[in-house]
């Protein structure tokens, strides 16, 4: 069966998160004609077991990474991301209970949001109220000045990606706890795959935590880009995707703790200058 490009990287895409699930290989029994067109009740105890009609050989059966070549672990660069983002949305679901979050208050998935081509991808915490309200990740206060750093920085909103650890709001707010995380791990991993940022920043200590596997403190995190690899993430040549990450603050902690503005200011500036980017001049705030 011939695939598309488009159809092979959502396939691709979907194997990925099968495979981090612990689930396959998979295949694909080929079906004969006469058999789809009849479409009959299956009574033979053969047949129950998926062997076809009685006295026939079983259909042969494809294994779904043939389907797709050798690439089915790869990250395709050149791929709509946006489909793929997609498709990942979707394997999600509106109605998500895969974790208590669900059964906690939550109204709505907050899946991300931001240019799937970006450079520069933003991790935080979880949904707030707003968030939660609107289905879009940093919108309240604590949103408001993440966009101020990402304009500080010569950007625009539009031209990074924003998203969560957790795709449901915890109820008052709350830390997410280890396996609400570990549940919506999968399906972040694969939206980094495919946006497959240059940095990613991780925004206070739980985003950063989860992202890098350690407990260390916010203190000890920050001031320097590490080397950052989603699991199962291959580039074209096989090698395992890596970008850099960086450690801040988080925007609600600078709302309640301005002083430590400055730090995160360092934070960006380290960022800025591995993507070589250049902050606004004053002019051009004030035009923009």
């Amino acid at each position: 069966m011939a695939l598309n490009s488009e159809t092979k990287s959502a396939l691709r895409n979907r194997l990925q998160f099968y495979r981090e699930l612990g689930l396959g290989p998979l295949y694909r029994r080929a079906v004969s004609d006469a058999q789809s067109e009849l479409k009959q009740p299956v009574s033979d105890s053969r047949e129950a077991a998926g062997w076809g009609e009685p006295g026939l050989e079983p259909e042969p059966e494809t294994r779904v990474e043939s389907l797709i070549d050798d690439e089915s672990r790869v990250a395709a660069p050149h791929a709509d991301r946006e489909s793929l983002l997609r498709v990942i949305l979707d394997d999600i679901g509106p109605n998500c209970d895969r974790c208590k979050l669900a059964r906690l208050g939550r109204k709505q998935i907050v899946f991300g949001t931001g240019d799937p081509y970006a450079e520069l991808m933003f991790i935080g915490e979880g949904p707030g109220a707003d968030e939660d309200e609107q289905g879009l990740p940093f919108v309240g206060r604590a949103g408001q000045l993440l966009n101020n750093m990402i304009a500080a920085m010569g950007l625009r909103r539009e031209q990074v990606y924003i998203a969560n650890i957790v795709k449901c709001r915890p109820p008052q707010n709350r830390t997410p706890e280890r396996d609400e995380c570990d549940t919506c791990s999968p399906f972040l991993m694969r939206q980094i795959g495919v946006i497959r940022p240059k940095v990613i920043v991780a925004l206070g200590t739980t985003a950063a935590k989860n992202l890098l596997g350690v407990q260390d403190s916010m203190a000890s995190l920050r001031g320097r880009l590490y080397d950052y690899s989603p699991p199962r993430t291959l580039l074209d040549s096989g090698e395992p995707f890596v970008c850099k990450l960086a450690v801040t603050y988080h925007p609600a902690f600078l709302l309640r703790d301005p002083r430590q503005k400055k730090e995160a200011w360092k934070d960006l500036q380290m960022v800025m200058k591995y993507l070589d980017l250049q902050a606004p001049t004053r002019k051009e705030e004030n035009a923009g």
